[in-house]
């Protein structure tokens, strides 16, 4: 692991987003809330925090932190049957949390997967990305809309 000891705490805040692709009668199904599993959306928020605060032990030599917030949004794309993960990880301390958002995004977006699988095997996780991060020596980085 990186030492960070001597690093002083500041604010550190991570955003990271990415996009499940499903067919439409698929897209249907968890907007309205119908999947044999239940509250897809719901369940694949808890599974993003969970992810978030385990990040350390999934990511070899990531220093585990002390998170002070985990928030997790959708966005229902219903004319390309997408859902998009946004995923906000925030804590203050020496290192930053873009890994823990990374992984909180991905593994929503695969719990999404998990809970619908059984209607279609064909859905495609696409776009996980760092949007945005703030804090530290290095700064601010936002990502282009390019």
């Amino acid at each position: 692991m990186v030492d960070v000891g001597a690093k002083p705490d500041s604010r550190r805040v991570a955003i990271a987003s990415g996009r499940i692709k499903m067919r439409p009668a698929t897209f249907r199904l968890i907007a309205a809330g119908r999947a044999k599993k239940g509250d897809v959306l719901g369940i694949a928020r808890i599974a993003a925090i969970q992810a978030a605060k385990r990040a350390p032990e999934l990511i070899p030599l990531a220093h585990p932190i002390a998170l002070t917030r985990v928030a997790v949004s959708f966005e229902l794309l219903r004319k390309r049957s997408t859902i998009v993960l946004t995923a906000r990880v925030e804590c203050r301390g020496q290192t930053g949390v873009e890994m823990e958002a990374l992984t909180a995004a991905a593994v929503g977006l695969l719990t999404v997967y998990d809970m619908v699988k059984a209607v279609d095997r064909g859905m495609t996780l696409t776009g996980l990305r760092l949007e945005e991060k703030r804090g530290g020596k290095s700064g601010t980085f936002r990502r282009s809309l390019t």
